[in-house]
């Protein structure tokens, strides 16, 4: 009962999550940051140790939960590694004053298990915390920062669906670049539509067409710029459903694929097809066959699978608030975002 309660604030954000209360990327994001944020101010943790502890307890509670859920988990992953910066970085600065004796006769697992009390720990945790929230809510600002370096005058871009992060970046390339944009319009949800009238509104030149005509417009497109749910550990992307027919249709004429991606969609798990367990979320079948059909209903199974599996080798560029990096450098971009002990939390 005690571990209940006092995992109470995660699974309040687990239950947001389930009833679409937090339904973007980001929304969860900054609720996860807070969330962590108010366990590290009011806990009472002693050490850096007792404090991990209690953060991977709530990655677990999310990944049994919510196993198709990232953001959260990678959010709390690299707040491991802020953690353990800190501890190091106060564990160094009191060796400063150490003797040589000391120093020489300290055992090294002593500081590497983070179980040492340091007073100044919470304060500089919670100011790393800080600067890492604003680096949150300025991904998106960043990333379209960078879109006049990636659309030209008088480009076609495609685009699949409705993404917040792809529609900031070709707004902020309007400004100054004329292009026109195809938007796939993702049925059975049909996103693409408020994509399209959004864009039109700032005045870009904007083409809508059905998922089955992506293969033939693809000759006439310069760039397919897409967003995504989860940068998995081998450069792969589980996108939203379709994406995947967009990407092939790219390779096949040769078409660039970049894909827009905050940090913190980077994971360190591998998934390597749709049917891997944990990857894939059924909508409602009535999207696809209405009720109203008859009789055809008793005969056949419908899926409705939310995302795609997207291998590496179908992507050309990803771009975060990090600048432009290729597939093959996500291993790098990992080491830098989580530890490697907290992989496998």
């Amino acid at each position: 009962m005690q571990d209940m309660e006092n995992l109470s604030d995660v699974s309040h954000l687990v239950n947001e999550i389930k009833h679409k209360k937090l339904y973007n990327s980001l929304d969860i994001a900054l609720k996860t940051e807070e969330l962590l944020e108010k366990l590290i101010s009011h806990d009472q943790w002693k050490s850096a140790r007792e404090l991990m502890k209690l953060v991977k307890s709530r990655i677990k509670f999310i990944r049994k939960d919510l196993p198709t859920e990232t953001t959260a988990t990678s959010i709390m992953r690299h707040i491991l590694k802020i953690i353990r910066e800190e501890y190091e970085s106060a564990a160094k600065k009191k060796g400063e004053g150490q003797s040589l004796h000391q120093l020489v006769t300290a055992n090294s697992s002593d500081i590497l298990d983070y179980s040492e009390n340091l007073g100044s720990l919470r304060s500089s945790i919670l100011d790393h915390l800080g600067e890492y929230k604003v680096e949150i809510e300025s991904s998106s600002d960043n990333i379209a920062a960078q879109a006049s370096e990636h659309i030209h005058t008088d480009e076609m871009i495609m685009t699949v669906g409705k993404s917040n992060t792809v529609e900031k970046f070709l707004k902020t390339a309007a400004k100054d670049r004329n292009f026109k944009v195809v938007v796939v319009e993702g049925a059975p949800f049909y996103y693409g539509h408020s994509m399209a009238a959004s864009l039109a509104k700032s005045n870009i030149q904007t083409i809508v067409i059905p998922d089955s005509a992506v293969f033939a417009m693809m000759s006439r497109v310069n760039k397919v710029i897409i967003s995504t749910h989860t940068v998995l550990a081998n450069g792969g992307l589980r996108a939203a459903s379709g994406i995947h027919s967009v990407a092939l249709a790219a390779k096949q004429f040769s078409v660039p694929v970049v894909v827009l991606s905050h940090m913190y969609k980077f994971t360190p798990l591998y998934v390597v097809s749709n049917n891997h367990e944990a990857f894939n979320i059924c909508a409602s079948p009535a999207d696809v066959i209405p009720p109203s059909a008859g009789k055809i209903l008793n005969d056949i199974d419908v899926y409705n699978p939310i995302f795609d599996y997207v291998p590496p080798e179908l992507v050309t560029l990803f771009i975060s608030h990090q600048g432009g990096n290729a597939p093959s450098y996500v291993y790098r971009l990992l080491s830098e975002l989580y530890h490697q002990d907290d992989y496998d939390v």
